[in-house]
Formats: structure tokens, C-alpha cells, sequence
């Protein structure tokens, strides 16, 4: 007998990320920009549990513990985005995830697959790509595949830029499209707080719209470079000149389609944030607090000031991982 024959039900968790610095480069032949990040896994994770299927097929359900979800569907006018982001088949990433494993592993083992969303739906975190990571990550162990985080990430990358990270976590610099990771060594801990919006902005539109402002200034995009001193300020959670280094060029498109994003940066800063910035292509925002007192008394201010939900955090956090089970 099979030691997974004692558990046919395993749950991993993954992490959502934030780019610390983002640097947009040209548009490449396959269609993607050349970037160069600086990754930070966060402390708020996505949730996938997979239970045996006889049968063979790969269902995918939401699970009704999803913080998110519940919250930003309190707006009627984002349900239907939120549902758009999140498809219940084969489009979705974990969906694609366990049959590219499954592909991989020669075998044609049915599972069920429950997402617990506690990261913001197409708010530039990485939800998605964490859900995958998760998926994964349990799959792999259900299955008894006994493959490394290294390998998961290696099959993750065939899912999208931003899987790998949330396999490994931590922090790392991202440069190709994103997908060639070089970890950092990092001590201490940066805090933050993440402010969803109650909407969503479109990945492709935004790199869309940063293209279309380049041309219209006239500016020629060139190849993209990290800051050495920001690596060493994450590596060493040097708030302060992380908060004097962080960049983003998503933000000034990402801003241009929303500009209400600008308002709620202006208004972290007045109420105490060291840096404000939107998260990857947005329209999250994430403030940089000095510790973690700071952090809470900043959620609680913006919460007060602006009925904003408004989420604590610590970076970096661990990478995809079980929670129940076995680790891999």
C-alpha cells in the first residue's frame, strides 16, 4: 500500500508578493517586456487543498472561507469581475497546474482542487500565480510525485512568470520576463500594509498603456536594471532607503486608468507611510511602514479615514509549502 493511501486530502499554502522595484524594459518578439524586479514574498497566502478523484477528472471549486473575495464582492459592479478572474475550469492556473504534473508524471489520477482566496482578485499580487504554486505544491505531494521545490518551479514557469517566486518565496531578483529568479540572503523583516481596491486592472492594459505613454513622450524604453543599493537595503530590511529606492513603472499607467489610486497614496503618506507605491500592474497599493507598531496604527488610520480595507504585512515570508500532510 501507498503511503498516500492513508490521506487522500492534502492543503498547501503559497504567498502573494509585491514588487519592491519593477523596471520595464522594450517589448520582446514573443510579446512580454523585458523587466528587471525585485520580488518580496508577503505574509498573505493562498490556500489550495486536493482530495483524490477516482475518476480522473480535475475539478476546481472556490471555497466559501475566501476572505477576499467576500469582501470585494460587497460592490455589485466588481462580482463580475471577480468572477471573470477566477474561472471554475480548465482556464484557471490550478487547473493547468495539476494537468501539466499530472502530464509530467505519466499518470491519470483524478483530484479535486478548493481555492481559499486571501489575496486581492487581479490586484497585481500574484493571486493567481500563487494559486498554481499551491496547487502544485499538493498535487505533487497527493500524487507522491517526490519532485523538488526546484522542479515544481520548473514546471511552474510553463504557467507564468510569477509561479516560480511563489513556489521559493522569500525574496528574489526577477529578470527576463520575470521568470529567472536569483534569490537574495535577506535578515530582519520589512512591514507593510496592502490596501485592496474594489476593482480590478487588466495585467495586458497596463503594460498596454505604458507603452502608449512612452511613444506619445517620445521616450524609447531601454533595458532594464535594479538598483544595487535597494537589493541591499531589502537584504539588510533597511526600511527607510528601501522607502527612498522603491520604483515601479507600472504605476504612472496604472495610475492614468485609475486615478483615484493616487489619492489613497497621498493620503498613506499624510497618515505616516514611509513609501506608497501600487503593487506590480495594480490597482493595489502597498505602503512601507518604519516597524510593525507603525504598520498597525497605519491600517487603522486609513480604515478610519477611508473605510479602505487595509491588511498588515510582513515580507519575506516562506514560499509554497503543505500544511498538512507531508512537505516536500
Amino acid at each position: 500500500m501507498r503511503d498516500s493511501e492513508f490521506f487522500g486530502h492534502v492543503t498547501a499554502v503559497a504567498p502573494g508578493k509585491i514588487n519592491v522595484s519593477l523596471r520595464v524594459g522594450p517589448l520582446r518578439e514573443d510579446g512580454y517586456h523585458e523587466v528587471a524586479t525585485l520580488y518580496l514574498a508577503v505574509s498573505l497566502y493562498e490556500e489550495v487543498s486536493a482530495a483524490r478523484r477516482e475518476d480522473g477528472a480535475i475539478t476546481v471549486s472556490l471555497s466559501e472561507r475566501s476572505t477576499f473575495t467576500e469582501v470585494q464582492t460587497r460592490d455589485p459592479e466588481t462580482r463580475e469581475m471577480v468572477a471573470a478572474a477566477i474561472p471554475l475550469d480548465e482556464r484557471n492556473l490550478v487547473h493547468q497546474a495539476a494537468s501539466k504534473l499530472r502530464d509530467r508524471l505519466g499518470i491519470t489520477d483524478g483530484v479535486d482542487l478548493t481555492i481559499t482566496k486571501n489575496v486581492p482578485v487581479a490586484g497585481g499580487m500574484g493571486g493567481g500565480s500563487a494559486d498554481a504554486a499551491a496547487a502544485l505544491v499538493a498535487c505533487s505531494a497527493l500524487w507522491e510525485a517526490g519532485l523538488s521545490k526546484e522542479q515544481l518551479a520548473e514546471i511552474g514557469a510553463e504557467l507564468g512568470a510569477d509561479v516560480p517566486f511563489a513556489i521559493l518565496g522569500g525574496a528574489a531578483v526577477g529578470q527576463g520576463v520575470g521568470d529567472e529568479l536569483s534569490p537574495l540572503l535577506t535578515r530582519g523583516e520589512l512591514h507593510l500594509v496592502i490596501v485592496p481596491a474594489n476593482t480590478g486592472l487588466s495585467t495586458p492594459s497596463v503594460y498596454a498603456k505604458l507603452d502608449e505613454m512612452r511613444a506619445e513622450a517620445g521616450v524609447e524604453a531601454e533595458a532594464p536594471g535594479l538598483d544595487p543599493d535597494l537589493v541591499r537595503a531589502v537584504c539588510t530590511a533597511d526600511a527607510e532607503l528601501v522607502a527612498s529606492l522603491m520604483a515601479n513603472d507600472l504605476q504612472a499607467p496604472a495610475v492614468a486608468s485609475l486615478p483615484s489610486l493616487e489619492d489613497m497614496m497621498d493620503i498613506g503618506m499624510i497618515e505616516g507611510a514611509l513609501q506608497g507605491m501600487v503593487s506590480g500592474s495594480g490597482p493595489t497599493l502597498v505602503f512601507l511602514a518604519r516597524d510593525a507598531e507603525s504598520a498597525h496604527q497605519l491600517c487603522t488610520s486609513l480604515e478610519e479615514r477611508t473605510e479602505v480595507w487595509a491588511i498588515p504585512v510582513t515580507g519575506p515570508a516562506a514560499g509554497a509549502r503543505l500544511i498538512n500532510g507531508r512537505e516536500i
